[in-house]
């Protein structure tokens, strides 16, 4: 990790229809003539929120959270609530929320989501790919996916580390790979060090370590210090045992990258680490025992939160009188098939 350290010291049924997300990036879609056949995996999902009692004399309590949408890679059915929301779109990304305005609450508050999702599987054809070599996207595509974010650091110093991990690479999809070899090596994951889970690039550089976030915070910058857009995605990972019942409170994260005038291709860095020896199917492939519930950084949800953007939107996230306030979930799921 020296060179990189290095650089950066000094039920109710929901009856109502979904908006038509307002976003300005547009999210990342694999195209398919670039993908090979890979499986699914249908599951049920009920993501829980919990928001402790409130002090007496608490006059709003605002709540908000994640809720998944249809995309390229799954379809969400059945979708419900244990109270009607709100439901609005984040103006950036088009992030689908579940938002609650709670008058005097009493109490803890305890919400529940449920739906169904059907995952595919995405399998990349990078010799296709390789073979096709880098088309043309218009100058303004995907300019999102190409800026810093609060957390995700593009600059000279990651411009610098992006050129010497990339010299000699023509292609982006040749570039990326050497990014993706590099992250793998110069990282591990682990949590043993505070500051973990943040996805800060800072943080994997000066560490060499984390979790998924930090991971992919360092793909995501070196990828969009070489020019190449690149998307975070965020959501709930199922165990691979199906017949698991369990409580689970975590997530993950992944990333995707663009091959210009071509398809996004998904990458998942952490897994990557994790299982060596599914190093190579990390890169260009995702399993379907994932469903996404947001994408991006730095989010102001819908209606806007009081307090400053969130870095990343998976927990739920609660207000009281204006005042962010602790919130937590826990989630459980059933396979379909």
């Amino acid at each position: 990790m020296r060179h990189c350290a290095v650089l950066l010291l000094a039920p109710i049924l929901c009856c109502a229809a979904s908006p038509a997300p307002a976003a300005t990036a547009v999210r990342a879609v694999p195209a398919s003539g670039y993908l090979l056949p890979g499986g699914s995996r249908t599951f049920s999902i009920a993501y829980v929120a919990h928001v402790p009692a409130q002090p007496a004399g608490t006059r709003r309590l605002r709540i908000w959270i994640p809720v998944p949408r249809d995309s390229a890679v799954q379809s969400i059915r059945d979708l419900s609530f244990s109270a009607p929301p709100t439901l609005a779109s984040e103006p950036k990304y088009g992030d689908q929320i579940a938002y609650w305005e709670i008058n005097h609450p009493t109490g803890p508050t305890t919400l529940t989501m449920r739906f169904v999702c059907t995952r595919r599987e995405v399998r990349t054809d990078l010799t296709r790919l390789a073979l096709a070599g880098d088309g043309v996207d218009p100058t303004i595509s995907f300019a999102t996916y190409r800026r810093p974010a609060r957390l995700i650091i593009v600059d000279v110093r990651i411009r610098r580390l992006a050129a010497h991990i990339t010299a000699g690479r023509s292609t982006t999809l040749a570039k990326a790979r050497a990014i993706y070899g590099y992250v793998l090596t110069h990282m591990r994951y682990a949590k043993s060090k505070p500051g973990w889970g943040t996805g800060s690039t800072a943080y994997a550089c000066t560490t060499g370590q984390g979790n998924c976030t930090d991971f992919h915070s360092l793909f995501i910058s070196l990828c969009r210090a070489a020019g190449i857009a690149s998307e975070f995605e965020i959501g709930l990972y199922l165990p691979y045992d199906r017949h698991s019942t369990a409580p689970v409170s975590g997530y993950h994260c992944w990333a995707y990258f663009r091959v210009p005038g071509r398809t996004w291709v998904p990458v998942d860095c952490s897994e990557g680490w994790l299982e060596p020896g599914r190093r190579e199917y990390f890169f260009g492939d995702h399993t379907p025992n994932r469903v996404t519930l947001s994408v991006g950084r730095d989010l102001v949800l819908a209606p806007a939160q009081a307090g400053p953007p969130l870095n990343y939107f998976i927990e739920p996230y609660a207000e009281a009188d204006g005042r962010p306030v602790p919130a937590s979930k826990t989630w459980t799921f059933h396979d379909l098939n």
